[in-house]
């Protein structure tokens, strides 16, 4: 079964979130707008009259932070952008690694147990997916 829960008191400043989220999306209006325009004009969207009911509305791109970053190889970040990124990922891995912790206390296991079975032969995998969903040109044609 699948599930999740939210993290409160997760320790990441809200200056560092407000950077980044204010970076994403400056980012997103600079550089990936236009070819966000350009994808639905690609694919007659703007032009449909009939209900849709199956449609990735998103603009995204991925950042690997580990094993090995790929940070260096996204085009169009600014390096302001890629040290804010490279900021929230250190915290991330802290916050990851405590909430490893806590399962481990919670499951009986040995401190450490569950981040040494998710290291893997190159380490542990993890990254961001940065997501942005702007405003759909028909909404009342999509249904929900």
């Amino acid at each position: 079964n699948w599930g999740f829960f939210e993290i409160v008191h997760h320790g990441i400043s809200t200056e560092l979130l407000d950077r980044v989220q204010k970076m994403t999306k400056g980012h997103y209006k600079k550089c990936m707008e236009d070819r966000f325009k350009e994808m639905v004009a690609a694919k007659g969207l703007e032009a449909v009259q009939t209900e849709i009911d199956d449609l990735d509305w998103e603009s995204t791109f991925y950042l690997r932070h580990l094993p090995k970053s790929n940070i260096s190889e996204i085009p169009d970040l600014e390096h302001d952008y890629r040290e804010v990124m490279k900021e929230f990922a250190k915290e991330l891995e802290k916050l990851a690694e405590a909430i490893l912790d806590i399962l481990c206390e919670n499951l009986g296991l040995e401190k450490g147990y569950l981040k040494e079975v998710f290291y893997g032969g190159k380490g542990p995998t993890f990254g961001t997916k940065v997501s942005n969903y702007p405003p759909c040109p028909k909404p009342d044609l999509i249904k929900v």
